[in-house]
C-alpha cells in the first residue's frame, strides 16, 4: 500500500499538501525485532504506578535489559484494545505502559458523547505529570533501559504523544502519534490549546500517522504541524494513509484499516528499533 507524503515547500502551497522532513529509506529500514512467543511475555497486569495512578505494564519474560514504550489512551480510556497494544509491544521485545488518566472509566465506542465529555475534562498539565510518573515508574523496574523510553499514542493520545515529546524532551527517544487531533485545529472544537509553541523544545525525532479520509483532522492541521517542524528544523516523519479514516489502526474500530494498521505498525516498529536502544 502506497503512503501520500510530500514535502511541503517554504511558501505560497496549497493547503491540500501534506509534509515529511525525515523519511526513512525502505533499502535501508531495520527489521522489526523478532518476535517473542507468547509464552515468554510476563503476564499483563495493573499496577500501581504512583498513588492515585494505575496503569496496565506487559514485558517479555527476559534476564535481558529491554528498551520500553509508554502508550497513551484514546478518548475511550484504558480498555482492552489499548491493552492489546502494549501486548503486541511486549511481544516485540518491549516493555509497555499504559497509564490511566481516566482513573478508572472506560468508554464504549459507541458513546461518542461521553468519551468526549470525559476528554474534556482532562487537563493537559495534570496528564503531563501523571506521564511523567509513568516514566518514573518504568525506571524502577528491573531489566528496563534508563536512559530513555519511546512513546506511542491514538486520537487523543496521539495529542499527547506530540506535547509528550517536548514536555518530557530529556526521557522521551521516539515518538510516534496516531491520528493526535487538536495538536493544532485553529480552532479546537474541544478547546484544547494549540500544541506548536512547544515544538522548538522538541528533541526526539517524531513520527505522524494520519488517514486520508479521517474528517476530524483537516489536511490544513497537517500543514500547520509539518511546518512548525520544519521551521524549527526537527526531525520528523508524517505520513498520510490513502482510504484510511480516523481511528484505522484499531482493530476494535468500525474505521479499522487492515492494511494501513499493518504498515504503520511495521513502521512504529522500525523506528523504534531505530532510536531506542536496545541490548537484546
Amino acid at each position: 500500500m502506497k503512503r501520500r507524503r510530500i514535502l511541503l515547500a517554504t511558501s505560497g502551497l496549497s493547503t491540500t499538501l501534506f509534509a515529511s522532513a525525515f523519511r526513512t529509506n525502505p533499502s535501508v529500514a531495520q527489521k522489526p525485532l523478532p518476535a517473542v512467543p507468547t509464552g515468554m511475555l510476563s503476564p499483563g497486569k495493573t499496577v500501581q504506578i504512583d498513588a492515585g495512578l494505575a496503569g496496565y505494564y506487559v514485558r517479555p519474560l527476559t534476564k535481558d535489559i529491554v528498551p520500553a514504550v509508554v502508550v497513551i489512551m484514546e478518548a475511550f480510556g484504558l480498555n482492552d484494545y489499548i491493552k492489546s497494544v502494549c501486548d503486541r509491544l511486549a511481544q516485540a521485545g518491549y516493555a509497555a505502559i499504559a497509564p490511566d488518566f481516566y482513573h478508572g472509566a472506560t468508554y464504549a465506542y459507541t458513546d461518542i458523547n461521553a468519551a468526549i465529555a470525559k476528554l474534556k475534562s482532562l487537563k493537559d498539565e495534570t496528564v503531563m505529570t501523571e506521564f511523567g510518573k509513568a516514566v518514573a515508574f518504568l525506571s524502577k523496574q528491573g531489566g528496563v533501559l534508563p536512559n530513555g523510553v519511546g512513546v506511542m499514542g491514538f486520537c487523543m493520545g496521539g495529542r499527547y504523544t506530540f506535547m509528550a515529546n517536548a514536555i518530557h524532551a530529556s526521557k522521551v527517544k521516539a515518538a510516534v502519534s496516531f491520528y493526535g487531533g487538536g495538536i493544532s485545529a485553529a480552532p479546537d472544537p474541544l478547546g484544547r490549546a494549540d500544541l506548536l509553541g512547544l515544538v522548538p523544545a522538541m528533541t526526539a525525532p517524531l513520527m505522524l500517522m494520519y488517514g486520508a479520509e479521517d474528517q476530524s483532522i483537516a489536511p490544513e492541521e497537517h500543514q500547520r504541524v509539518a511546518l512548525a517542524l520544519s521551521k524549527a528544523k526537527k526531525r520528523y516523519t508524517l505520513n498520510v494513509f490513502p482510504q484510511a479514516g480516523h481511528g484505522f489502526f484499531s482493530d476494535r474500530r468500525d474505521s479499522y484499516n487492515a492494511a494501513a494498521s499493518a504498515e504503520a505498525w511495521a513502521m512504529t516498529m522500525n523506528f523504534f528499533r531505530r532510536h531506542l536502544k536496545n541490548d537484546r
